[in-house]
């Protein structure tokens, strides 16, 4: 394995990532992370100037999770500096590139070997851990009475979904999740929370105190935001557009946290280990 690697962008977990990968050994060329003072102390961590140095510095170069947020520039938060993905691309010719929520001509892209980190099933699950623990804590800090003893709807059964009941059981909660495949259904009903099928969601969207969404289509619009208790939050982890009609929530004062990036806020160094271990069993 060759031991240089590029970062560029990112937030706290990339800024944890190259000091882990510094303390084993790596040579590491960073680019738009400036503002992450701890790294300039590091003596095998290079500041780079330009985006070209920082990319000829190895053939591996990681970046944001998600790569972008508005698809013309990475996420970059530790800079002032506006990197374009259309300045970003062809410098990643003939190497390894490993990000977040790629574009599907990136992904395409023959020239470039590239890696979504989100859908390499073992950072996928590792990282629902810490997305879940964040969820949790959300609703602990923003619900005003227990979780234990509350009743707690997950929309969705996939990773985030599966690791988040089992907490919320763990806690107390009267746990129900909603789910459209029989088989996620029979799960549910296994596991020991209440399944709940998406076309008898609305009958019982009135009884519940919390709402976990995982479900990236505006499932919660108008019609179902209007049945919901007054005092109900609704936390949402879906990537966008979100399953939420933000708007009409707010205009209806209903309590609505849309949480993206959770392991990156939550557990920046847990993340960073996640995706140490996925790179390396790439690299």
């Amino acid at each position: 394995m060759e031991k240089k690697i590029s970062i560029i962008g990112g937030d706290l977990r990339l800024v944890n990532l190259a000091k882990m990968l510094a303390e084993d050994g790596f040579e590491v060329a960073i680019y738009a992370l400036e503002k992450a003072q701890e790294l300039c102390s590091i003596k095998t961590i290079k500041n780079c100037h330009t985006l070209q140095e920082a990319t000829q510095k190895s053939q591996a170069i990681i970046s944001s999770i998600p790569l972008s947020q508005d698809g013309i520039t990475i996420t970059a938060p530790f800079s002032d500096t506006k990197v374009n993905l259309a300045d970003l691309v062809p410098n990643l010719k003939g190497k390894k590139f490993i990000a977040g929520k790629l574009s599907e001509s990136l992904k395409q892209d023959q020239t470039i070997e590239s890696y979504d980190i989100l859908d390499i099933e073992e950072y996928a699950i590792l990282n629902a851990i810490a997305t879940a623990e964040g969820a949790i804590q959300i609703a602990m800090e923003e619900f005003p009475k227990t979780l234990s003893g509350s009743r707690i709807l997950v929309m969705g059964f996939g990773r985030i979904g599966k690791i988040v009941a089992k907490m919320l059981q763990g806690i107390g909660a009267n746990v129900y999740c909603e789910a459209r495949k029989k088989e996620d259904l029979a799960y549910i009903q296994a596991y020991g929370y209440t399944p709940i099928q998406l076309e008898d969601l609305a009958q019982n969207l009135p009884q519940f105190d919390i709402i976990i969404n995982n479900i990236p289509v505006q499932i919660l619009d108008k019609a179902k935001l209007d049945l919901l208790k007054k005092e109900v939050l609704i936390i949402d982890l879906a990537s966008k557009p979100g399953g939420v009609d933000f708007e009409y929530a707010k205009a209806k004062q209903i309590k609505t946290i849309w949480a993206l990036a959770l392991p990156g806020k939550v557990a920046p160094i847990s993340a960073a280990e996640y995706i140490k271990k996925t790179l390396y069993h790439i690299l």
